[in-house]
């Protein structure tokens, strides 16, 4: 026996296929629902929707399971058959986090969870304490980055399916991995979307980059928000995630008294009482708006934890020039200098990319609810080929970016294949299967690149080819070149876990010094100094008298009592002993 349920308030008649045989639901109610109980059915069993008279099955919009694609059958999934062992597991707080993000398809040649679990043990000896995954959700054909998901609840069966995925996060947290699952709630694909057949899943008010905005407002929008609610739940509950990344919760565009991310933060946090589990929240958004990490009480969304592009541009612009799109906005010692020290650069000043006033100041709210990075899978893939960073800007530049970063009081983000400085590139790819749609979505992607000062001649996200160039080459590890930025990066990893002073992310507590016409920077956290040199020649920096060098990107500096010469395009770690707490300072 099985209770089958589907919203569809505008239909007359629904039936439920179940293999093969058709068994009429009961509706709608007053909310718009039928529902049916089929003694044939139980885990295992196929299904579709038959709505009135049109004679096409249609999958279920909250399928658990589509196992051969996203326009076939789904199947009927019991999630008590999993053998879950993680019951004793509880992942490292998110304030002593180092996320590594990472893609199923292309971070092994398999592509699969299965294969990944092989490189968990790296994954543990690198220092990581978080995997993020990008999306999982169902998807047309054989590969695609996860946003193109057009089924929410139903992991795509290329990587592995509901138990590929339950293994993956249970091998995880016997390993004491936390993992992390990026989910879409702004938009579904545009290839074997069927919502709109069952319900007004989008509303004409609001338009998005993908067209009309999902219905968090309007009619039926009760029906849309439970539908993105529970999708949250469920992976929080029955595949044992401990967070989600939000894409884009900008887009999420909600004039209700209560914002549909209040709403889905209250609900995690009731769930995370009842499980005795923390689970955890964290948007994407570039608004540089406070207000979604401000607890609900003080009137915010009440996440968890955002991502900081005013980190990754004021960084990045320091090492390459290219001044175009967003990163016109940047290009000075001085902006990252404030973004270490307010978070956003734009907290309400004019943007002359955006040709308005932008963003809004933090007061007082932990930097630990930020994330810092210089490289991600939108920074590399929306290039148009590609690159990483250390292909655009070299080694030295890529090892002192990477200090940057691990020194730097927000949580880290790894993009997998980063901390070896990978020589694959990460593309755009997206398995369409109508070849409008193909042609649709290559020239969107060169008017994106016009706007950068790229090049148009780029790889066709369809082909094989270009899925195939962006999966990880693990026997690079063992070149000369790569090892050294692994074990650069294990190093860093491990200096921050173990430091106190690099783990405290309260506002105000960093103190940077800046010199714009020699090109450096330094940062006072605690008891360490961290010293960033992006000249071209060697600089000077003093350090407190009994100084320790932690760590360096290049050889270690000549030092002259209390003065050091940094190199070139690197940075350097100090600490001295910290100041006793019952002792006042010297005068």
């Amino acid at each position: 026996m099985h209770h089958f349920s589907v919203w569809a308030p505008r239909r007359n008649k629904v039936s439920v296929r179940v293999d093969g045989t058709d068994y009429p639901m009961e509706g709608p109610s007053q909310r718009g629902f039928w529902k049916a109980d089929v003694g044939a059915a139980e885990h295992g069993s196929n299904y579709a929707f038959i709505l009135d008279d049109d004679p096409r099955p249609y999958p279920d919009p909250r399928s658990f399971w589509q196992p051969k694609d996203v326009h076939s059958e789904s199947r009927v999934l019991d999630h008590s058959h999993f053998p879950w062992t993680d019951e004793k597991f509880r992942p490292i707080p998110l304030p002593s986090a180092v996320i590594y993000e990472m893609h199923v398809g292309t971070f092994t040649k398999e592509g699969t969870f299965d294969a990944a679990i092989g490189k968990l043990d790296y994954l543990f000896e690198l220092g990581i304490t978080h995997i993020e995954l990008l999306p999982i959700s169902s998807f047309e054909g054989r590969f695609s980055w996860g946003y193109d998901g057009v089924s929410p609840y139903a992991p795509d069966e290329t990587y592995g399916g509901p138990d590929g995925v339950k293994r993956f996060v249970n091998a995880c947290h016997a390993k004491g991995l936390g993992v992390i699952l990026d989910v879409v709630m702004n938009h579904f694909g545009p290839a074997g979307n069927y919502t709109q057949m069952f319900g007004p899943y989008y509303t004409d008010r609001h338009h998005t980059p993908w067209g009309a905005a999902i219905n968090l407002e309007a009619g039926g929008s009760d029906q849309v928000r439970r539908f993105f609610i529970d999708n949250a739940i469920m992976w929080l509950r029955d595949y044992h995630f401990d967070g989600l990344r939000l894409d884009a919760v900008h887009e999420l565009i909600d004039r209700s008294a209560m914002h549909f991310l209040e709403q889905l933060s209250r609900e995690v946090e009731d769930l995370s009482a009842s499980l005795g589990r923390c689970l955890f929240l964290i948007g994407e958004t570039d608004l540089n708006d406070p207000r979604f990490v401000t607890p609900r009480e003080a009137n915010g969304f009440g996440l968890d934890a955002q991502w900081s592009d005013d980190f990754h541009h004021a960084l990045f612009t320091l090492l390459r020039h290219e001044p175009h799109g967003y990163f016109e906005d940047f290009g000075t010692i001085e902006n990252l200098a404030t973004t270490l020290q307010q978070v956003f650069l734009y907290d309400g000043r004019y943007s002359r990319f955006r040709q308005h006033n932008h963003g809004r100041q933090i007061h007082k709210i932990s930097f630990h609810r930020f994330l810092g990075y210089i490289q991600n899978h939108d920074q590399i893939g929306n290039r148009a080929h590609g690159e990483r960073l250390e292909q655009l800007v070299g080694m030295r530049k890529a090892k002192l970016a990477a200090g940057v970063v691990m020194t730097a009081p927000f949580l880290p983000m790894v993009f997998m294949g980063e901390e070896w400085a990978a020589s694959t590139p990460w593309l755009y790819f997206a398995d369409f299967q109508d070849e409008e749609l193909r042609k649709a979505v290559r020239e969107g992607r060169k008017k994106d690149f016009q706007a950068f000062g790229w090049a148009e001649d780029v790889p066709a996200p369809e082909d094989p080819k270009t899925f195939g160039a962006s999966i990880l080459k693990w026997d690079e590890l063992q070149e000369p070149k790569h090892a050294e930025m692994y074990r650069w990066y294990r190093d860093l990893i491990h200096l921050r876990r173990r430091m106190l002073a690099l783990n405290l992310g309260d506002f105000g507590r960093m103190v940077v010094h800046c010199n714009e016409e020699q090109q450096w920077i330094y940062t006072d956290r605690g008891n360490v100094r961290t010293m960033i040199n992006f000249a071209e020649t060697a600089t000077s920096f003093a350090v407190e008298p009994g100084s320790e060098l932690l760590l360096c990107s290049d050889v270690v500096p000549d030092r002259k009592e209390d003065c050091v010469q940094l190199p070139p395009l690197s940075m350097a770690v100090y600490h001295w002993p910290p100041q006793p707490l019952d002792q006042d300072p010297p005068e």
